[in-house]
C-alpha cells in the first residue's frame, strides 16, 4: 500500500511517538516530498500549514526526531513515526504537545507519574511525600528497600491484591530513585532495547 495523498489534497496527518516509551508525541502534516525527506535523512520532516514550506522537526531547537519506523494505517491516509526523540517534543518544552486536559482524567502512566515527579523536582512542597523522598537519598533508598521486601512477602503469600498493591510502590519509589539520580526512562527502555537486539539475552529476556 502506498500513502494517499490524494485523500488529503496532498497531506496526510503523522502521529509521531516515541519508540522507546510508547508516548505519542505530535501530530503534524506530511506531503510526498515531507515523506521523501523524512525517508532519505533519516529525521523527521513535515510541511508546515502556516508557513507553506518543508521543514524539519527540530532544526531550530535542536530536539529533532530520529525516524525507527514509518507506519501507513490501514486506509493509507494517516502515518505512524515511531521515533527517537532528541530532547522535548513540544515547543512549550513539554516531552509531548498532548498534555492539556480537555474532558477525564485519563489512565495513571508512567509518564504521568514521572511528569508528577518532575515537577517536585522543580518546585518542592514540604508537604509532599515525593518532595521528602527527593530530599533526603537516605529516605528514599530505605524505602525503596522496604517496599521491596514488602513486595517479596505478598508474592511467598499469593496474596494477589497485595502484590498489584506492592507493584506499584514499589515502582513509584524505583521512579524517584531513577530521576533523583538524572536517569530518564528513556534511558532505561533503550538499555533494554538493546538486551533484546544484543547477540546474548539477557537474563530479562529469558
Amino acid at each position: 500500500m502506498q500513502p494517499d495523498f490524494a485523500k488529503g489534497d496532498g497531506l496526510l496527518p503523522c502521529i509521531t511517538q516515541d519508540a522507546l516509551t510508547g508516548e505519542v508525541l505530535t501530530l503534524a502534516y506530511m506531503n510526498a516530498e515531507a515523506l521523501a525527506k523524512t525517508r532519505e535523512t533519516g529525521f523527521v520532516h513535515f510541511w508546515s500549514r502556516s508557513r507553506n514550506k518543508l521543514w524539519k522537526k527540530g532544526e531550530e531547537s535542536g530536539h529533532v526526531q530520529g525516524v525507527v519506523s514509518l507506519t501507513l494505517d490501514c486506509d493509507g491516509d494517516t502515518i505512524l513515526a515511531k521515533v527517537r526523540r532528541h530532547g522535548p517534543a513540544c515547543h512549550t518544552g513539554a516531552d509531548s504537545c498532548f498534555h492539556e486536559p480537555l474532558h477525564g482524567h485519563g489512565d495513571v502512566t508512567l509518564q504521568e507519574l514521572l511528569r508528577v515527579i518532575d515537577e517536585r523536582i522543580a518546585n518542592p512542597d514540604a508537604a509532599s511525600h515525593t518532595s521528602k523522598l527527593l530530599a533526603s537519598e537516605n529516605l528514599r533508598l530505605k524505602k525503596l528497600t522496604e517496599e521491596g521486601g514488602e513486595l517479596i512477602m505478598a508474592a511467598k503469600d499469593h496474596d494477589k491484591a497485595k502484590v498489584a498493591e506492592e507493584t506499584a510502590d514499589l515502582l513509584y519509589h524505583a521512579l524517584v530513585v531513577m530521576r533523583a539520580e538524572g536517569v530518564a526512562w528513556r534511558d532505561v527502555m533503550d538499555v533494554l532495547a538493546k538486551r533484546r537486539s544484543g547477540p546474548r539475552r539477557s537474563e530479562t529476556q529469558r
